[in-house]
């Protein structure tokens, strides 16, 4: 049963007492920094009276089904200070002032780990060997609905902001640019947001005049204007300034043009994030995917292919439901269910 409102990925923690404890003994990689990570909110959460478990949402939801709620994934885990490279909680947790007799078993993301109730199949007309397996983040769930599966694939999310996600072989951390790694099997998934993308370009057009003005642009050719297309100043990603100025001038007569450089800026965020992710040991980009609005858009599509140099493939799905389906396949197969 619930004891408290549940707090969300993205709402913050206030007490500065919890926040020096995690800044002072978590190690400056850690994702668990930051007023909205996991840790501040089971730190927060611990003291509540007759508390048996601090969960994350998915955890919660997994244990409607199954009845257990002593169990969680790798990477819903992260930001609450697991260590997925020890595959461990690890001992600074403790230092910080966590219980960490209320802290979940740690799990591979589909893995099974439990069957259905008796309530669960009643209620939702489900047969009785039904697995529950462990989950993921939205995020992770997104980059496995592309297909993307081979070291080196990157998947690039078009919406109102810029996000890059790649499989490495190894883990990268670089919390200046809030770059972290989440496991997936042997594997690393690894990433980054900019503060550009579609929310610029909606500034200054429709989406309808978007559609009317790109299909005027000739994408084989470049304007040789070097945008940066921000909102505001303020950037994190790939370049972390957060007094960094946007750069939408000199502006051509032609409103085509103008989309066209300032598809040419995104393009070109897009690419230094990937080879930012290189610098810090990522392996080099051999494919992208691209999911989101911007996805469908041809000449965008054909600047950033340029501007890449990669081979494009198509995406399997952009829904991130088809992720987790694919993630519970591989658990399945991995617990011989299949």
């Amino acid at each position: 049963r619930p004891l408290a409102q549940p707090l969300m990925y993205n709402d913050k923690v206030a007490d500065g007492d919890i926040l020096a404890a995690i800044a002072r003994e978590a190690p400056a990689a850690s994702a668990a920094h930051g007023a909205t990570s996991g840790l501040a909110k089971a730190l927060r959460f611990q003291h509540l009276p007759g508390i048996a478990a601090v969960l994350h949402q998915a955890d919660w939801i997994a244990g409607n089904f199954s009845g257990r709620f002593d169990v969680s994934d790798e990477n819903n885990a992260l930001k609450t200070g697991y260590d997925v490279e020890a595959r461990r909680w690890p001992a600074w947790i403790e230092a910080v002032g966590m219980r960490m007799e209320l802290l979940p078993r740690i799990v591979e993301p589909g893995d099974v780990t439990g069957a259905l109730t008796a309530a669960a199949v009643e209620l939702f007309g489900l047969p009785r060997d039904v697995a529950v397996v462990a989950g993921t983040t939205d995020g992770c769930a997104s980059f496995l609905a592309t297909g993307a599966a081979t070291i080196g694939d990157g998947v690039t999310a078009l919406g109102s902001s810029l996000t890059i996600k790649m499989l490495s072989d190894r883990p990268i951390s670089a919390p200046r640019f809030g770059i972290y790694s989440h496991r997936l099997g042997n594997a690393w998934l690894a990433g980054g947001a900019s503060n550009s993308g579609g929310k610029v370009l909606a500034q200054h057009f429709s989406l309808a005049r978007i559609i009317e003005l790109s299909a005027a642009i000739d994408a084989t050719t470049a304007t040789g204007l070097d945008y940066y297309p921000l909102s505001t100043s303020g950037e994190r990603f790939p370049i972390a300034d957060p007094a960094l100025p946007p750069r939408l001038t000199p502006r051509p007569a032609d409103d085509a043009n103008y989309l066209k450089a300032m598809f040419e800026g995104i393009a070109a965020i897009e690419a230094l994030g990937y080879d930012r992710l290189a610098e810090l040991g990522a392996p080099a980009l051999t494919s992208v995917r691209s999911v989101g609005g911007g996805a469908t858009n041809p000449a965008w599509t054909a600047i950033r292919r340029r501007k890449l140099g990669v081979d494009f493939l198509p995406a399997l799905s952009d829904e991130a439901a088809a992720g987790t389906a694919r993630l519970a396949l591989m658990g399945a197969s991995r617990a011989g269910l299949l």
